[in-house]
């Protein structure tokens, strides 16, 4: 993969970012193995700007382990001082990852038709929220789908 190119602006102002940044690769005597690699690509889809640490001492070697990683990766380098190496790539957004979310047990509204005791009037839509341990019975109400759990406090209290 091509290094991405980036302008002066948009690298200082990634540097500026990247400074509360903590290092999230630390790189060893091994020097850049696949593993490491695989480590610094995983960072860079979730994150997108990371800090790598490369403990060693040989500056030569460092740049050399900082261009193979913008160069394997597809990656921009931000900036390289000392031992930290501060990579970046756009993170790619997955509407896989929409799914999954709108799936789990958060809090949803759903419309539910309120019955009232005159019959000659029309059912009113209602929007009721419904958490996670929570659904919809027939006629509207809204029934836990497991018993909260008390306390042992509360059941030796009564």
């Amino acid at each position: 993969m091509p290094i991405l190119e980036l302008s002066s602006a948009e690298r200082s102002a990634l540097r500026s970012d990247a400074h509360a940044l903590k290092p999230i690769v630390l790189i060893g005597a091994d020097g850049l193995t696949p593993a490491v690699v695989k480590e610094v690509n995983n960072g860079l889809k979730s994150h997108g700007l990371i800090k790598v640490r490369v403990f060693g001492d040989d500056r030569e070697a460092r740049v050399a382990i900082y261009n193979q990683l913008c160069e394997e990766l597809g990656a921009a380098p931000i900036q390289h001082i000392g031992k930290l190496l501060v990579l970046f790539r756009p993170k790619v957004e997955k509407e896989t990852e929409d799914k999954r979310r709108s799936k789990n047990g958060g809090p949803k509204v759903v419309m539910v038709k309120k019955f009232t005791r005159n019959p000659q009037r029309r059912p009113k839509p209602v929007a009721t929220t419904v958490l996670g341990n929570q659904r919809v019975a027939a006629g509207g109400q809204v029934k836990r789908a497991k018993p909260r759990q008390v306390s042992a406090k509360k059941r030796q209290l009564g």
